[in-house]
């Protein structure tokens, strides 16, 4: 196979895979077809809006299919009618059956947000932050029918900062992803791609993040709820109410606090605010104390603690409920 002939068909919906889409435009390797979710009410309007791999697609002239379905052999009939070597999927959201993983005659190749076999699933950077884990990475695969069992093809790791959330661990991830997906497909081409059985140990699942997950439970270590706090950053946000409150403020940005740089306020429940100044709101933990440095309230966009305090005073010994109290006092 003579280098730029190989034709790459791509799957993938949100920005993570809108990156790669567009490392390969600008490799040069044709792209005869786009698959993505079907477009979707968002935000506050509902306004319909497509992906944005739909989008660069879209401005480049490459024919968009969006099945709701990939299960039937009406879904697929169109796409696999399309003549491929391979299909490069980042973060679908589809599951591909075993019709469509036959497809290409290379097969599918999977970007992966985590160093594989740790987080295999639909929420590896989050729940990476959550486990407070020191790094993470990104895994190029080959896809088979398990849910990220397939061989390896290529991997790059990245650090976990005390500084990242979930959104700049996303942006690496992607930039490093993009990277990856080229080098694997020029190897591809030259027939220098050997895939690698992933590690029997140290496998973990990241399962789907559910919006129950969201409420701070303060009776947790300061340090557990500020890892929460990061991975939830940009979505779906961490949730905390005040008892005076109907619904609840978001918590962006948090710094976790040792045991002894509260010793002085004496022993507090969980959730209770136990310092309060104009650039510093301390909540009590199960273990230490979380100092909030970021805050939302309902209807409003987010704020550094000095300006979200001038305009919505809270006062110390009002208390934060534990994720769980409201449903238990019912």
């Amino acid at each position: 196979m003579t280098a730029g002939s190989l034709r790459v068909g791509f799957a993938g919906t949100p920005p993570f895979a809108a990156e790669a889409l567009a490392a390969i435009l600008g490799a040069g390797f044709a792209v005869p077809v786009v698959l993505t979710r079907p477009d979707r009410p968002q935000g506050r309007g509902l306004k319909v809006v497509p992906s944005p791999v739909k989008e660069l697609a879209v401005a480049h002239g490459i024919p968009v299919l969006q099945p709701a379905t990939l299960k039937t052999p009406e879904g697929r009939a169109e796409a696999t009618a399309v003549r491929i070597d391979v299909l490069v999927v980042a973060a679908y959201g589809l599951i591909l059956p075993p019709a469509v993983l036959a497809w290409p005659r290379h097969g599918c190749i999977n970007i992966h947000a985590s160093k594989l076999p740790r987080w295999r699933g639909a929420a590896p950077i989050q729940r990476a932050l959550l486990a407070g884990d020191a790094g993470t990475g990104v895994t190029v695969m080959q896809m088979d029918e398990g849910l990220d069992t397939g061989p390896m093809l290529l991997a790059q790791a990245t650090p976990i900062t005390g500084e990242d959330t979930g959104g700049s661990v996303h942006d690496r991830l992607a930039g490093i992803g993009a990277q990856l997906i080229v080098q694997a497909l020029a190897r591809l081409e030259s027939g220098a791609l050997r895939p690698v059985p992933q590690p029997e140990q140290g496998v973990t699942y990241a399962a789907k993040i559910e919006k129950s997950q969201m409420a701070i439970d303060w009776r947790e270590p300061a340090a557990r709820v500020a890892d929460r706090i990061r991975a939830f950053d940009p979505f779906p946000g961490c949730t905390a109410r005040l008892a005076r409150l109907p619904e609840p403020l978001k918590i962006w940005r948090a710094r976790p606090l040792a045991a002894a740089e509260v010793a002085a306020a004496g022993p507090s429940a969980p959730g209770t605010v136990i310092r309060r100044s104009g650039d510093e709101l301390v909540v009590a933990c199960g273990e230490g104390a979380l100092s909030l440095q970021e805050l939302q309230k309902p209807g409003g966009r987010r704020l550094p603690v000095r300006e979200f305090l001038s305009g919505f005073p809270v006062a110390a010994g009002e208390r934060f409920s534990c994720a769980g109290e409201e449903k238990s006092e019912a």
